[in-house]
């Protein structure tokens, strides 16, 4: 998996998804700023939750949306082998073979 290429065209869907439902895709999105911006824990901290779920749920997209913000947010590897050990725990087999799609997401945008 090109991680920087699927990115890409998922960022392309949700324009386009934006373009058919703009008042779902606004409220989705002040939902979002809202979420990150409030409360007491950092952005880190708040991706690593999203991200833990994302690997729970079988999402791909997602899983490379919140690994590219932990990037941004300034984690490291190391915490996200900590969160992914977390969510293998609490999702036995199936969260194994998306945490390992997570850590090759990770290797992919780290060095792009």
């Amino acid at each position: 998996m090109d991680y920087p290429a699927f990115i890409a065209a998922t960022r392309n869907q949700s324009r386009t998804l934006a373009k058919t439902i703009p008042d779902t895709m606004k409220g989705f999105a002040g939902l979002s700023r809202a979420v990150k911006e409030g409360g007491v824990l950092g952005v880190k901290e708040k991706e690593f939750v999203a991200l833990g779920i994302a690997v729970g749920l079988r999402c791909e997209p997602c899983i490379a949306f919140h690994v590219e913000a932990l990037l941004k947010a300034g984690a490291t590897r190391e915490e996200l082998g900590d969160v992914l050990a977390m969510a293998i725990q609490m999702g036995g087999g199936p969260s194994v073979m998306y945490a390992g799609k997570a850590l090759d997401c990770w290797d992919q945008l780290a060095v792009a």
